[in-house]
Parts: structure tokens; sequence; C-alpha cells
């Protein structure tokens, strides 16, 4: 496999990091160097743990994993994004602090969720016989990288329009939109469209 193959194998993994990350950025008040270390080091783990996982299961799993692997990532952004958009009705002033997206379960979750691909992607490195220890960190490094830059411009989105207003009800939309084109990239959506 060539470098350019891995870059763009690690890129277009990470776009749904990127996505969510965008996402997060919006919903917290104040991005700080904490949120962004968090947020990028666990999506980077996860980028970079599960294509070693999928490896390793090798193609003895990968029937059953393909069967679901789209409608559990779908579940869990629709989940943790109509729990945004639940908590962008409420009325904020009552409240003190908003939930913070990079940190507890909300946070595992979402790398679970935005990490499931990389499973996918190491089953097939794994039939194609290629060791998996420097696609894995380059995957995992890449999507670090994007989370990082995301959760930025996703802060500067919310202070350059009035989406800071309804920052939790956009970022739930925008979760349950990725989770939704995880289902149409994997033909799930074919029979209604």
């Amino acid at each position: 496999m060539t470098t350019i193959s891995l870059l763009g194998i690690a890129f277009a993994l990470a776009m749904d990091a990127f996505a969510v990350s965008v996402a997060a950025g919006i919903t917290l008040r104040r991005v700080s160097v904490r949120h962004t270390l968090r947020l990028a080091w666990h999506f980077g783990f996860f980028q970079f743990t599960m294509p070693i996982i999928g490896w390793a299961a090798g193609s003895t799993i990968q029937p059953f994993i393909e069967r679901f692997d789209h409608w559990a990532a779908f579940l869990l952004l629709l989940l943790i994004g109509g729990h945004m958009i639940r908590e962008g009705f409420h009325d904020h002033h009552a409240e003190p602090q908003k939930t913070d997206p990079t940190r507890g379960l909300r946070l595992v979750v979402l790398s679970v969720a935005t990490s499931i691909d990389a499973l996918a992607a190491g089953l097939s490195l794994s039939i194609l016989n290629i060791p998996i220890w420097f696609p894995a960190f380059i995957i995992g490094v890449v999507a670090a990288l994007c989370t990082a830059s995301g959760i930025h411009i996703g802060s500067r989105i919310k202070a350059a329009t009035c989406i800071g207003r309804y920052a939790d009800v956009t970022g739930g939309i925008v979760l349950t939109a990725i989770g939704l084109k995880i289902l149409y990239d994997h033909g799930a959506l074919s029979a209604f469209l």
C-alpha cells in the first residue's frame, strides 16, 4: 500500500470524527486546550485501535460485522444527537452548565461511533495481508489532527453566526445527519430512496 493511498484512507476515515468535532465546537460555550486534547486524543486513539481490532478479527467475523456496523454507528449518533436536540430546547438560563461532549460516556460513545468504519478498514487490510501497525498509526494521527482542527472550526462558526443560541440543536442535527450519511453510504437507505 502506498503512502498516498494510506493517507487517502486515513482522511476518509477521519471525516466522521471531523464533522462530530465541528459539532462539539459549536455546542461548547468556550473551547479550551483541554477540550481539544481530550477529544483529539480519544478520537485518534479509537481510530488507531479499531483497525487493529478489525485486523486481528480477520475474515472470520467480517460478514457478521458488515451487516450491522453502519446501524450501530447510526444508532449511537442518533442517541447523542437526539439528546443534544432535546437539551437545545431547554431553558439554558436555568441551567448553570451545559453537558460537555468531550467528557464521560458521551465522549466514549462518540469515539466508538466515529471509528466503526476504521474497524471495517482493519478487516479489509487483514484480508489483503497488509501489516496493520503503520496504517493504524497514520489513521489515528490523521483523526486526531482532523478532530483538533474541527473543534476549533466549530467554535469559530458559532462565534461568527447566530448558531450559538441554538448550538445543541445544531450539533444534534449534524450528528443525526452524519448517522444518516453512514446508512446511505452503506446502502441501508436504498429501499427508501
